[in-house]
């Protein structure tokens, strides 16, 4: 019988660069989940309000995912519609399931307390670029040097690699292809 080793409530945050991997590892951790009930997967992909919105999801996360989360309030997050460019549909957070945050800023140091698992995953700067400009099918190529501007921004502000207590580094086996940023 396997065992979940943090708890039926835990809170993993994957955070790292565009391209990095974080949406394959995610999917993994979910897939290779131990435990009766799967984790609840919020991509903040799903969440940042258009190309300059790294900060804004940080905050809704923080606020409206894990900080209500933490004080026993219901806890919910709003996808954002890529397309239409605009807010959509709101999705609830169940509090008695296991919760996998990935993105970038997920591990951003007002999250950290609130999480169980941090882990940081990182790649060679050619490689985490050409997976993300080749996974939106070229959407995301004209944004790419606003995004780096504020993950950078994001990165020196809260360095959220120092958060972590697992850190991967380079394209660990399996993470080779194309994942969420």
């Amino acid at each position: 019988m396997n065992r979940n080793p943090v708890g039926d409530r835990a809170v993993i945050l994957i955070d790292g660069p565009s391209g990095a991997g974080k949406s394959t590892l995610a999917d993994a951790v979910l897939a290779a989940w131990p435990g009766p009930v799967a984790p609840t997967l919020v991509r903040l992909d799903d969440i940042y309000p258009g190309w300059g919105g790294l900060d804004a999801a940080i905050d809704h996360v923080g606020r409206l995912v894990l900080g209500a989360r933490h004080a026993g309030r219901p806890a919910a997050w709003q996808r954002y519609d890529w397309a239409a460019a605009v807010p959509a549909e709101w999705h609830s957070v169940d509090p008695d399931r296991p919760l996998v945050i990935e993105g970038c800023g997920a591990l951003a140091r007002a999250h950290a307390s609130l999480s169980d698992v941090r882990v940081w995953l990182d790649a060679d700067d050619g490689i985490r670029k050409r997976r993300a400009l080749a996974r939106d099918g070229g959407g995301f190529e004209a944004h790419w040097d606003q995004w780096q501007h504020d993950w950078e921004a994001y990165r020196a502000r809260e360095q959220p690699q120092l958060s972590a207590g697992v850190s991967l580094t380079g394209t660990p086996p399996g993470l080779g292809r194309s994942g969420g940023a």
